[in-house]
C-alpha cells in the first residue's frame, strides 16, 4: 500500500516533539526552567487536522510546562510526556479513543520514534530526521523538524483525505479568533 492509500485512513495524528515539532534547540534559564520554540505553520497544521474532524496527540520523551501550554492551546489533548516506552503510551492512546494501528499517523526524528513509527498506519519523518527513521517512513518531509514539517505532514494526509472543502466549511463556521489560535 502506498502513503496516500495509508494516508486516507488516518483518523489520528500523533507527534513527537523535540526535533520534530521544534528545531531541537532548548534554552535553559537561570532557574532550570526549559524553554522551546514552536513554529505557527505546525500549530496552523494542527488546528486545520482538527477542522477536519481528525484528532491529535503528542508522545515526548521529555518533560515540559511549555508543552503543556502549546497543547492546551492548540487542543491537543492526548499528551504523553516522559515517556521512554513510546509503544506503550501509543496502546493506550489506541485504547482510549477506541482506534486500530492503521488509523494512526505518526511523525518523528530520532531512534525513540522507532518502534512507533514501524508499528502505525502511516509513518511520517521531519527532513533532518536520523537515517533510520526516514528508512521506516512512508513519508519524509521536506522540511526539518520545528520549520513546518508537522504542517507538511498533515497537509499530505488532509489532500488524500479530500478534506479542503469541510476545512472551508469549518473554518467559516468559527465564531471568534479564539477558536483558531497558533
Amino acid at each position: 500500500m502506498n502513503a496516500k492509500d495509508r494516508a486516507r485512513k488516518v483518523k489520528m495524528i500523533i507527534m513527537d516533539v523535540d526535533g520534530t515539532l521544534t528545531d531541537g534547540s532548548i534554552l535553559v534559564l537561570p532557574d532550570g526552567e526549559e524553554l522551546k520554540s514552536y513554529n505557527v505553520k505546525d500549530g496552523a497544521g494542527i488546528l486545520l487536522s482538527h477542522l477536519a474532524g481528525l484528532k491529535t496527540g503528542i508522545i515526548t520523551g521529555k518533560t515540559s510546562k511549555s508543552l503543556e501550554k502549546r497543547a492546551e492551546k492548540l487542543k491537543i489533548f492526548e499528551v504523553y510526556q516522559g515517556i521512554l516506552d513510546k509503544k506503550k503510551a501509543l496502546a493506550e492512546i489506541l485504547e482510549k479513543n477506541e482506534l486500530n494501528l492503521e488509523d494512526i499517523a505518526y511523525i518523528g526524528d530520532d531512534i525513540g520514534d522507532l518502534e512507533v513509527l514501524r508499528s502505525v498506519g502511516l509513518a511520517g519523518a521531519v527532513a533532518d530526521a536520523h537515517p533510520e527513521i526516514k528508512r521506516n517512513s512512508h513519508f519524509v518531509s521536506s522540511k526539518p523538524g520545528g520549520k513546518g514539517a508537522v504542517r507538511e505532514f498533515i497537509e499530505f494526509i488532509l489532500e488524500a483525505q479530500e478534506k479542503w472543502e469541510a476545512i472551508e466549511e469549518n473554518f467559516k463556521k468559527l465564531t471568534k479568533q479564539d477558536d483558531f489560535k497558533v
